[in-house]
C-alpha cells in the first residue's frame, strides 16, 4: 500500500472514506459541546462515531493543568497522551466533531504547535460523512498498538498574554478576534460573570462563523475575501484569539488554508484576558 500523502489543512468526506483502514491513517473525534447544553462529546462518540475513530478529549484529558479553560498542556503530557491512538511521527491525521467545523480546528492546532504537519479537519466533519452513508461504529474505541509520537513543540504557533500585550497597536501584527460582534463590543456580557466585556485595543474583529457555511469551511477565495474585507493585512504576525482558545483554531485553519504563514494562537484568549488585572479592555 503507498504511502498516504496529505496536500491541504482540510478534506472532504469522499477522500476519508477511500482511505478510512489505510493503516497509516489516525481519525479523532474532537467532539465538545458547551456547558448547558444538554450534550456531551463522549457520550454521543459511544453512540455513534466514524469507524476507526478515537476519542479525543481536549478539554480534560489532554489539557493542561490550569484554572483557564482546556489549555494546551505541555509536549510530554501531549505525546504520552496521544501516542495511545496509535500515533506516530508518519501519521497522518484526520480530525472530526459532530458540529460540522467547531472544535475539530482546535486538536489540528494542537498538533501543528506540537510540530506534526500531517494533520487535516474533516470539512463537514460528522453530517457530511453520514451524508455520503459512510462506515459507523459504537462503542470504544478499537484497541491499537500504543504509537511512538514524539513531539517538538512550535513556540511560533501559541502566543500568550505577553506577547499579545507586546502587539497591541504594533506595526507588523495584528491581533484578530473571532467572537461575535455582540461580545467583542462588550454589549453582550461574557458568559462567566468574573469575565469583563470587550476586547483588546486595536483588535480585528472577524466572526468564525462568516467563514464557514452548512458546517464547511467557504472555499480559499472566499477566506481570502473575509479576510481582505476585515482589514487583515497577510503580511503580518496574526494572533487569533476567541472566548477560550476554540474558535480562533477556525480562524487559524481558514489562515492556513489560504497561505498565511505568521500565525499563532492565543491560548488563554479573552478568558485570561478578560480577567486579568494588568489588561486593557476596551468597549465600542
Amino acid at each position: 500500500m503507498s504511502a498516504l500523502k496529505l496536500k491541504t489543512n482540510v478534506v472532504t468526506a469522499k477522500w476519508l472514506s477511500e482511505r478510512l483502514h489505510n493503516p497509516q491513517l489516525v481519525l479523532l473525534d474532537a467532539s465538545w459541546h458547551m456547558q448547558g447544553s444538554g450534550r456531551d462529546g463522549l457520550t454521543e462518540y459511544v453512540e455513534q462515531h466514524i469507524a476507526q475513530a478515537h476519542f479525543f478529549d481536549f478539554d480534560n484529558e489532554i489539557a493542561a493543568d490550569s484554572e483557564l479553560p482546556h489549555m494546551l498542556p505541555d509536549a510530554a503530557k501531549f505525546e504520552q497522551a496521544v501516542r495511545q491512538f496509535g500515533i506516530n511521527n508518519d501519521s497522518i491525521i484526520v480530525v472530526y466533531d459532530s458540529h460540522g467545523l467547531f472544535t475539530a480546528a482546535r486538536v489540528w492546532w494542537m498538533f501543528k504547535a506540537m510540530g506534526h504537519d500531517k494533520v487535516a479537519v474533516l470539512n463537514g466533519g460528522l453530517p457530511a460523512w453520514l451524508a455520503i452513508d459512510g462506515e459507523l461504529a459504537a462503542g470504544n474505541a478499537p484497541a491499537v498498538k500504543p504509537g511512538l509520537f514524539i513531539a517538538k513543540y512550535q513556540p511560533q504557533r501559541v502566543a500568550d498574554k505577553r506577547e499579545v500585550q507586546l502587539s497591541l497597536n504594533a506595526a507588523g501584527r495584528v491581533i484578530v478576534d473571532s467572537r461575535g460582534k455582540a461580545r467583542f463590543s462588550g454589549v453582550e456580557a461574557d458568559p462567566n460573570p468574573q469575565v469583563a466585556s470587550g476586547h483588546m485595543p486595536g483588535a480585528i474583529n472577524l466572526h468564525y462563523a462568516s467563514l464557514i457555511e452548512s458546517g464547511k469551511l467557504v472555499p480559499p477565495f472566499i477566506l481570502h475575501q473575509q479576510f481582505v474585507d476585515a482589514g487583515i493585512d497577510g503580511n503580518s504576525r496574526h494572533i487569533y484569539s476567541c472566548g477560550s482558545g476554540v474558535t480562533a483554531c477556525i480562524v487559524a485553519l481558514a489562515a492556513a488554508e489560504i497561505g498565511v504563514q505568521n500565525w499563532a494562537v492565543y491560548d488563554g484568549s479573552w478568558s485570561e484576558w478578560g480577567s486579568a488585572a494588568d489588561t486593557v479592555k476596551v468597549i465600542d
